[in-house]
């Protein structure tokens, strides 16, 4: 970014006139997302507004619903897209604690008419412990709708991933449609070909046996909860509420930042999950790890999922060094740096590559990305 596009986003509505306009692709739409909020402070102190007025007339109180509530949900998402994580920390600062607009979030009748999304949830989520205790109600309720449709549409494609593979050796005598082999059956029943219509007549279809695991894998999922991590925590939770049914797999939830909290017990209720974890504070990835370690009871049959965007707070020697005694130790190791629907993350570049050289290989994925690889390395 030029230096007279920085101070464009310094002097805001005031650049207008006395600089050129901003070259950055997205000089736009930094500016609308400053003026947003700092313009309020324009308008506080007897400034113009963008109607050339004073501001007199426009009520910019904070806590009225001026811009409405759901403007402010993609304010947030479109600041959380533009700026790091220490600017969207800082914004978001001031705009609970300065401008006061947790309001618009914390009125259960304007949550009420709000359409529940992924985005809504994520804005709720984040801002959690600033919510009046009478909004919780409503907050659990976008919750459950979010998590339910997510649960809809991973849910069949994850399972079938995870409960077994198609052999292609075996047959089953299950006719199961999802199962079906249709060369197999060709070749079964081209004796019974009819030569004067033309048709194979199929008297014997054949269907795929699936390979089932008969001894449960050790799943540890650990999942950093970071401020920047919420659309990674939601799908972790939807993930672990899948994985916690299937009895191929042993699963263990563990939340952390500078603390590490083991929530197994709320694995298989995704809802309860998300009303229970605290976005924000530090981030000690290498004491999660380590934990993970202590847990495992055969490493051999053990895969730990590390999502996280691997910015460490504590020394990076330590979580390298725990992470090589997992790998040393014949346990299965991935980390992800996304774990949405749009696996678009943003993350520690030369962390992740530290832990690749250790045997952590780190992608993006996305749940149903992650339930082939798992289907894949599991499948021994």
């Amino acid at each position: 970014m030029r230096p007279t596009d920085r101070w464009r986003l310094v002097l805001g509505r005031y650049a207008d006139g006395r600089l050129p306009a901003a070259q950055h692709p997205d000089g736009l739409r930094y500016e609308a997302a400053l003026d947003y909020l700092y313009g309020r402070e324009y308008a506080g102190r007897g400034g113009r507004a963008d109607d050339g007025t004073d501001g007199s007339d426009r009520d910019l109180s904070p806590g009225s619903l001026d811009p409405s509530a759901p403007s402010i949900v993609d304010w947030l998402g479109e600041v959380r897209e533009l700026f790091p994580r220490e600017t969207v920390e800082t914004i978001e600062r001031h705009a609970l604690d300065r401008y006061g607009l947790t309001e618009l979030v914390s009125d259960p009748e304007v949550l009420a008419r709000i359409e529940p999304s992924e985005a809504l949830l994520k804005t709720l989520l984040s801002l959690k412990g600033h919510l009046d205790p009478t909004v919780l109600g409503e907050v659990r309720r976008i919750v459950r709708a979010v998590v339910d449709d997510l649960r809809r549409r991973l849910e069949n494609e994850v399972r079938q991933a995870l409960t077994g593979r198609l052999s292609q050796h075996r047959h089953s005598p299950l006719a199961v449609t999802a199962n079906f082999d249709p060369r197999g059956t060709i070749r079964a029943n081209l004796r019974h070909w009819d030569a004067d219509s033309q048709r194979l007549i199929v008297e014997r279809p054949l269907f795929f046996q699936r390979d089932t695991r008969r001894i449960p894998w050790e799943v540890v999922l650990l999942v950093d909860q970071s401020g920047s991590m919420v659309g990674s925590v939601i799908h972790s939770a939807v993930m672990a509420g899948i994985l916690a049914g299937l009895p191929a797999y042993r699963l263990r939830l563990v939340v952390f930042d500078t603390s590490v909290v083991d929530l197994t017990d709320l694995a298989g209720d995704p809802v309860e999950l998300l009303m229970t974890v605290q976005l924000g504070g530090g981030t000690d990835i290498a004491q999660a790890v380590t934990y993970a370690e202590q847990i495992i009871e055969n490493p051999a049959r053990a895969v730990v999922v590390l999502v996280s965007d691997f910015c460490e707070g504590g020394p990076p020697s330590h979580l390298v060094a725990a992470v090589r005694r997992l790998v040393e130790a014949r346990v299965t190791t991935i980390g992800l740096a996304s774990l949405d629907g749009t696996a678009h993350p943003v993350y520690d570049k030369r962390m992740a590559q530290d832990l690749a050289d250790v045997g952590m290989p780190v992608s993006a994925l996305t749940p149903g990305r992650l339930a082939e690889w798992l289907a894949e390395v599991t499948a021994r």
